[in-house]
């Protein structure tokens, strides 16, 4: 095993260009099943966050029905039990190293719960692959949260009174006015969101996922040549990566034209 780049070694490599074939694809569909998760995640998180449930707000009121300003009764009676396991979920996961994340899923959770082994498209191992998708969405969950928050709260408020005048309901309200102006003001960076997951993909290999860095391994055990083939997967993330981000930079132009007219 060599630390030179040798020419020579990149026909070596290329013989197993299936398996890179083969990673290119179960990286694009980990990283869509993980923008899809997290996206439904991060929707409930961020609509847990903004929440104004307080099951004791009771507490907080004096003889005469007003809002104690100060007291411990007053302080349980802001407590908000969905806000608070939103905030905790999001900074917890944010705050923790991917990798532990994927390991704490694979061993923790799917080593007492027995998945069914088999595979799609004849080479993607299932019983690998979904908790690798479990645990990227969960992470990428937690970071769309604030996107999604930002973004409903960015819709104008007066836009949700003057639906209320129309006899619409809050959820009504949500459905058809508050969250398709949030999703086209966040589209941009869950876009981004699903680049930076293409990238982050490689760290589900360490439990036995074949993406891109489970070919390079792969080549690694086989050939004993590593430099060669991780600039051909730096290169395959490089192709996939960056005509991405170019067209989402464009679109994201192409929409804020629109919003200037």
């Amino acid at each position: 095993m060599s630390g030179f780049i040798r020419l020579s070694n990149f026909p070596t490599v290329f013989t197993y260009w299936k398996l890179f074939q083969q990673g290119i694809i179960v990286t694009i569909l980990l990283s869509l099943f993980t923008v899809m998760i997290g996206f439904v995640l991060a929707l409930v998180l961020a609509l847990m966050r903004m929440s104004d449930f307080r099951p004791l707000r009771a507490l907080g009121l004096d003889k005469n029905g007003h809002m104690k300003e100060e007291g411990f009764a007053a302080f349980i009676s802001r407590f908000n039990p969905l806000a608070f396991l939103a905030t905790a979920y999001v900074e917890i996961l944010r705050s923790t190293p991917v990798i532990v994340q994927v390991f704490i899923i694979y061993y923790g959770v799917f080593g007492l719960i027995k998945l069914p082994s088999f595979t799609v498209l004849g080479f993607i191992k299932f019983d690998r692959f979904f908790p690798g998708v479990i645990a990227l969405g969960m992470n990428s969950g937690a970071y769309l949260c604030e996107i999604i928050r930002s973004g409903i709260q960015s819709v104008d408020g007066g836009q949700t009174e003057a639906a209320r005048s129309l006899g619409m309901s809050a959820g009504q309200n949500f459905r058809y006015i508050v969250l398709p102006q949030a999703v086209k003001n966040i589209l941009p960076a869950i876009a981004n969101e699903f680049v930076v997951i293409i990238k982050e993909s490689a760290i589900t290999y360490t439990i036995g996922v074949q993406d891109i860095m489970s070919a390079v391994n792969a080549v690694k055990g086989a050939t004993f040549i590593i430099t060669e083939p991780l600039l051909v997967a730096t290169a395959i993330y490089f192709c996939l990566c960056f005509p991405t981000s170019k067209l989402i930079a464009y679109f994201e132009r192409r929409m804020s034209r629109g919003d200037k007219r």
